[in-house]
């Protein structure tokens, strides 16, 4: 069993901003695969669910993104799941907009979430890296994580969900190419065709007119006769 964690933080205030696409994703999964109702459970809300006959929990740690870690860790030994039963979902500043890639164990790289996460758990779990873009100065950094997603990125950021979703049961599954390859057809989708050109066929020359018959030589063959 998958233990699937989105980090963000709760209520409406939230729930559009950039720090939040972790819920935004979950809410996606869960709508789209048939997930149960959202339940009030290991200090987050929880919905359970498979990808075919494989049994997943999605879990919204509810503790605001500083103390995420509670939350995971709670689920974690109710379920008695390890570190690498889980993937966590989550904002990520230092790639560019719609940019998504998985990483297994390493640092948190000042995430306050991962940081709390790996208080509690450990870093060996694997997590999902949305990109949001970066402010250009770190000092901006937590008022442009807790800004709304502007109307500008609501197009990239449905196809991430999309894909997301689309891949949910190959991420589970541990198939991180396959998960990356359903967001990638949703993000750049393939244009019809192989997108390749041939060479140009070679242009005939067109055959210029005859001249007046005036203007044309006489025929060797068979000259004029002599007088």
């Amino acid at each position: 069993m998958k233990l699937i964690v989105g980090l963000g933080n709760p209520g409406g205030k939230y729930a559009r901003n950039r720090h939040n696409i972790g819920f935004m994703a979950l809410d996606r999964i869960a709508s789209d695969h048939g997930f149960g109702a959202w339940k009030g459970k290991h200090q987050g809300s929880i919905s359970e669910g498979r990808f075919g006959s494989a049994r997943a929990v999605l879990l919204k740690p509810e503790t605001f993104m500083n103390l995420s870690g509670q939350s995971v860790q709670a689920a974690m030994r109710f379920y008695k799941l390890e570190p690498a039963d889980v993937i966590v979902l989550h904002d990520e500043i230092d790639l560019a907009p719609a940019k998504v890639k998985c990483k297994t164990g390493g640092g948190h790289a000042g995430h306050n979430g991962l940081r709390s996460i790996h208080a509690h758990i450990g870093p060996d779990y694997d997590r999902v890296r949305l990109g949001v873009g970066h402010p250009g100065h770190k000092d901006a950094v937590p008022g442009y994580v807790l800004r709304d997603f502007p109307k500008a990125d609501e197009e990239w950021l449905d196809d991430v969900l999309r894909g997301i979703s689309d891949g949910a049961a190959d991420l589970a599954a541990g198939d991180t190419s396959k998960f990356l390859n359903a967001v990638a057809m949703r993000v750049n989708p393939p244009r019809s065709g192989t997108g390749t050109k041939g060479p140009k066929p070679a242009q005939k020359q067109a055959t210029p007119p005859p001249p007046p018959r005036s203007q044309r030589p006489p025929n060797r063959q068979n000259p004029p006769c002599k007088n």
